[in-house]
């Protein structure tokens, strides 16, 4: 397998390299030849790994196209959230006390070089840390009160590592990349309560009040008790076996966090926190969908060194998409070359790389329901009144915020739409997903896979009516009796 250091300024780096490439970020996000490199571990040691940033895009894109990434999008995103980081704090507190118990400061600083301390003392700790995070250089700070706590944990750069540690880092380097296989953090184990996760004020929410009654119904009858719970309830959730969101999933909002916690505690659920990392970010998405010859509209992954090129492949109006754009937020279509320099260059200042794809009008758009890899219900969204989206956020009536939808049977669906959406949601792994198709000229254009899609009563459940919930229902009493 190829193995790949992945920086940010490979001149400057120092890390023998006699087991490992060393290439520039720059290179590995745009360079079109790594999208063709079927098997590669991708070692992510960039300066940065916050959201959107060239760290955070390395990681994102090898996992997009079939690498095995260290750090993974996950373990950056656990990094940066306070609620998993004290769940850590709480799991491992027994090895923090006794591994710190001879130290006499109030303050302690814990530097982690690829899972090792410079001291053999902190190896057990060092190496605990670095199974759960993965990431290479990791400063953990510790304050003592009537017992240590965990102040804070991040990423570091090379620059930061004192130069009297440069040598055992370097060291640890050469051991860490002649190794042939990377130990990953292993989730806990836990065991039929079922906790939905509802934010009272979400602005979209996936499920409306009757479908979430519905859910709750059936649940009942199929032997769940069955209780609503808030993002202020993470805290609860090991008292649970079940665990189905039914909030808008962010990779910065709670849902994440419950997700990944869910995973950690080895809870059944719907969806998992990797469906949420990679339906979150549409660069993700499009690098997987063309790597898996999926059927989509023209699609580039613009940054700054091709932002000039982009409109002869897609052509004008072109739509744009902020990587994380959810329900139609983020989404914006450009007519003219001007309004595309302007639209491109304001969001290029909040994300390294955006999205444009050839804008491809339809009067609806199929949304195909898709459960652990099978179908589940078929529906077509139309247009909001007036709009070339399903949803109009700047509609001045609320009924004309989003079009008109219908339900039907999944066998009167063109074979050619499922087979896709099928192959589409292949690419997320198990889970609940929504997968939005036009069909242009007879030719169906993935468009976007949902994690998290739509449940709501009067809509996705027209046809079907309760075997949605009882699908969806049964999924999760089957990761239970599984396990």
């Amino acid at each position: 397998m190829n193995k790949y250091i992945v920086v940010n300024q490979p001149e400057t780096w120092t890390i023998p390299s006699e087991h490992v490439k060393i290439i520039s970020s720059r290179e590995y996000l745009t360079n079109p030849e790594f999208s063709k490199i079927k098997k590669a571990r991708i070692f992510n040691l960039c300066k940065d790994y916050s959201y959107q940033s060239k760290g955070y895009y390395v990681s994102l894109l090898a996992e997009a196209r079939g690498h095995l990434a260290i750090p993974t999008v996950k373990n950056i995103v656990d990094l940066g959230e306070p609620k998993l980081v004290k769940i850590v704090s709480e799991e491992f507190d027994d090895l923090i006390q006794q591994s710190l118990k001879n130290i006499k400061s109030q303050e302690f600083t814990l530097s982690i070089y690829f899972g090792q301390n410079v001291a053999a003392k902190y190896r057990e700790l060092s190496a605990m840390f670095f199974r759960h995070f993965q990431i290479p250089f990791l400063r953990v700070k510790f304050n003592f009160s009537t017992r240590w706590n965990i102040k804070s944990i991040k990423a570091i750069s090379e620059a930061e590592i004192p130069s009297e540690h440069m040598d055992s880092m370097l060291a640890f380097a050469e051991q860490y990349f002649a190794k042939k296989r990377y130990d990953t953090p292993r989730p806990n184990s836990s065991e039929y309560d079922l906790a939905i996760l509802v934010q009272p004020d979400d602005v979209a929410p996936p499920s409306n009040p009757k479908a979430i009654k519905k859910f709750i119904e059936v649940a009942e009858k199929m032997g769940f008790y069955t209780e609503i719970v808030g993002p202020k309830d993470l805290s609860r959730l090991s008292a649970f076996d079940a665990l189905f969101i039914r909030q808008s999933t962010e990779v910065n909002n709670d849902a994440y966090a419950f997700a990944r916690k869910a995973q950690q505690e080895d809870i059944a659920i719907i969806d998992y926190p990797d469906a949420i990392l990679k339906c979150c970010n549409k660069v993700f998405m499009a690098e997987a969908m063309i790597n898996a010859g999926i059927p989509t509209p023209k699609t580039v992954i613009i940054h700054k060194d091709n932002k000039n090129q982009v409109l002869e492949i897609t052509g004008l109006p072109v739509v744009l998409k902020s990587p994380d754009s959810t329900f139609s937020f983020g989404v914006k279509k450009a007519t003219t070359e001007k309004e595309y320099q302007d639209l491109v260059s304001g969001m290029l200042k909040k994300s390294e790389l955006i999205i444009a794809q050839e804008f491809s009008p339809s009067d609806y758009d199929w949304r195909i329901g898709i459960l652990d890899g099978e179908p589940f219900y078929a529906c077509r969204y139309y247009m909001a009144k007036g709009h070339w989206q399903i949803y109009n956020w700047d509609a001045k009536k609320k009924d004309d915020q989003d079009g008109n939808a219908d339900c039907l049977p999944i066998e009167e669906v063109p074979k050619n739409i499922i087979k896709n959406a099928v192959k589409a949601a292949k690419l997320m792994g198990k889970g609940l997903f929504g997968i939005d198709i036009k069909e242009v000229n007879g030719k169906p254009l993935v468009i976007e896979i949902n994690d998290n899609p739509n449940i709501d009563a009067g809509v996705e459940d027209a046809y079907y009516g309760d075997k949605i919930y009882t699908d969806i229902l049964t999924a999760l009493k089957n990761r239970l009796e599984n396990k």
